[in-house]
């Protein structure tokens, strides 16, 4: 059994920003999987698939990104999943927007909803689906960035990344994340 966590912020004022990258993929795998978010527990949206012969919950944690870990870890406890079954979606600065890339373990590079994450299951070393959103123009708080919304002429571009990034995350799922990685970053190496 795996548990794929898309992070993000409840509530339409979110639905759409840079934030909420990982929301707008776990909605996208879950659709994948013909699965819906029918499910509140853990303080989360959850919603039950099979992907490669393999079980798989997909979460959306309700408790604003700064307190993410506070679903994941009872969830991964109640299951008895460790680490290696579990797989993180968020949104990265470091990364040129609309790039995808696959990491275990790191820094949270001043993520909040990582570093809650970290808190509650005891550690980094989990997989990750980063989605590029880029840094913020000079003397802009990187939070109003992050809580921005995409632009209109970011659309297709942003499409294409959530299809990538869903894609990216059903092969950490189905693969395993060392394989996945092979794949999924070469791919993007080749690209950028």
């Amino acid at each position: 059994m795996k548990l794929v966590v898309g992070l993000g912020n409840p509530g339409p004022d979110y639905a759409r920003t840079r934030h909420n990258v990982g929301f707008l993929v776990a909605d996208r795998l879950a659709h994948a999987l013909g699965a819906e978010f029918s499910l509140r527990k853990f303080a989360s949206e959850l919603a039950e698939g099979r992907a490669g012969g393999e079980r798989v919950w997909i979460m959306k944690p309700q408790t604003y990104m700064n307190h993410s870990g506070e679903s994941v870890g009872p969830a991964l406890h109640f299951w008895k999943l460790g680490r290696e079954d579990l797989v993180v979606v968020h949104d990265d600065l470091e990364l040129d927007p609309f790039r995808i890339q696959l990491k275990v373990g790191g820094g949270h590079g001043g993520h909040n909803g990582l570093k809650s994450v970290n808190a509650h299951v005891g550690g980094p070393d989990y997989a990750r689906v980063r989605v590029g959103v880029g840094r913020p123009p000079p003397r802009m708080d990187p939070a109003d960035y992050v809580l921005g919304r995409f632009s209109k002429g970011d659309e297709a571009e942003l499409e294409d990344c959530l299809v990538r990034a869903t894609d990216a995350t059903r092969l950490v799922v189905e693969l395993g994340a060392a394989k996945a990685m092979n794949q999924v970053n070469r791919r993007a190496s080749a690209a950028g």
